[in-house]
C-alpha cells in the first residue's frame, strides 16, 4: 500500500476515530518520458527564474501568494498546517445523507481510510451503522494546502472517503448550445422516442466495472512489446523510492459514553431549535 496521504482524526459526535487516508485509484496510465531524440538522454525540467534567466535550487524556491501586483505574501508548510490546526488533521461529519442523492458532477476522487490501531474499534462501529443506514457522512478535510468537501461510505470491509467538490467549482450550462427539453421542438417522434426506450432496455444490465477494459493501452503495450523485440530499447535511471512515515497513534475514551452523550447534546440541540422557532412565531 503506498504511503498515507493524511493522517488523522473523522469524527461523529463526540467520537473521533483516529486515521490514515490511503488513494484507492490505480490509473495505469503509461508513463512517458521527454528524451533528447540524438542519444535519448532525459530531458530535465529547469526551475528558472524568470527575471534573470538563471535555475534557482529548490532550497531557494517558497509559495507565495500573490497579495497585489507584484506584492506576495510567503507562506511554509508550517503556515499551511497552523492557519487552522484542527482543520488540517481533523474531519468532523456534519451530516448524513443518501450517497444516491449527491449529483454525480459533484464526485471526484476516492481514497481508502484505514484505522490507526487505537481506532479500530471506533472504525469497525462507523463502517456498521453507515452500511446499515444505508447513509454517506458529509464533511470537509484538509489535504495538503486546500480544503475538501468530502463524504464517508462503507463499502465491504473498507471506509471510502470520496471527495467531493463545492458548489461554487462547478460551471453553470450557460452558453452551450443545448437543445431544448421539448422534443416535439427539435422533431423527435413517439415512435423514435420508444424504440431508443427499447433499445436501452434491451442492453440494460448490472454493473460489472471488471468487465470493462483499456484496450487502448492493451493495443499500446503491444506496439512497445514489438519495439522491445526489434531492439529499440533506451535504458533510463530510476528515481529513488520515497522513505515510509508511520502514523503516530491516537488515544480513543470510551464509545458507549461518547455516544450517548452525542445523542443527548443532538436531542437539546432539536430542542433548542424548536424553541427557539415557536419563540420567533409567537413574537410574530
Amino acid at each position: 500500500m503506498a504511503r498515507a496521504l493524511w493522517n488523522g482524526t473523522i469524527g461523529f459526535g463526540l467520537v473521533q476515530i483516529p486515521m490514515s487516508l490511503f488513494p484507492a485509484e490505480s490509473t495505469n496510465e503509461l508513463e512517458f518520458h521527454m528524451v533528447d531524440k540524438r542519444d535519448f538522454s532525459p530531458i530535465g525540467f529547469q526551475r528558472v527564474n524568470k527575471k534573470t534567466g538563471k535555475e534557482v535550487e529548490w532550497k531557494n524556491i517558497v509559495k507565495a501568494h500573490e497579495h497585489s501586483k507584484g506584492r506576495y505574501v510567503v507562506l511554509t508548510d508550517q503556515d499551511f498546517q497552523e492557519a487552522n490546526v484542527t482543520a488540517a488533521r481533523q474531519m468532523d461529519i456534519l451530516g448524513f445523507v443518501d450517497f444516491d442523492q449527491i449529483d454525480p458532477r459533484y464526485i471526484d476522487h476516492p481514497y481508502y481510510l484505514a484505522p490507526q490501531k487505537a481506532g479500530k474499534k471506533a472504525y469497525a462501529l462507523l463502517r456498521a451503522t453507515l452500511e446499515k443506514t444505508g447513509k454517506a457522512g458529509v464533511g470537509k478535510i484538509v489535504i495538503r494546502t486546500r480544503q475538501h468537501l468530502a463524504a464517508v461510505v462503507a463499502l465491504e470491509e473498507a471506509l471510502v472517503l470520496v471527495i467531493l467538490r463545492f458548489a461554487d467549482e462547478l460551471r453553470d450550462t450557460k452558453g452551450l448550445d443545448l437543445p431544448s427539453k421539448s422534443l416535439k421542438t427539435i422533431g423527435v417522434t413517439a415512435k423514435e422516442l420508444s424504440m431508443a426506450e427499447q433499445l436501452v432496455q434491451g442492453l440494460s444490465e448490472d454493473f460489472e466495472p471488471e468487465k470493462y477494459e483499456d484496450e487502448y493501452r492493451h493495443d499500446l503495450m503491444k506496439l512497445i512489446q514489438r519495439k522491445v523485440k526489434a531492439g529499440e530499447v533506451n535504458q533510463l535511471s530510476e528515481a529513488a523510492p520515497a522513505a515510509k512515515r508511520k502514523p503516530a497513534p491516537t488515544k480513543i475514551i470510551d464509545l458507549a459514553s461518547l455516544l450517548a452523550e452525542s445523542v443527548a447534546d443532538h436531542g437539546k440541540g432539536k430542542a433548542r431549535a424548536k424553541k427557539a422557532k415557536t419563540t420567533k412565531r409567537h413574537a410574530a
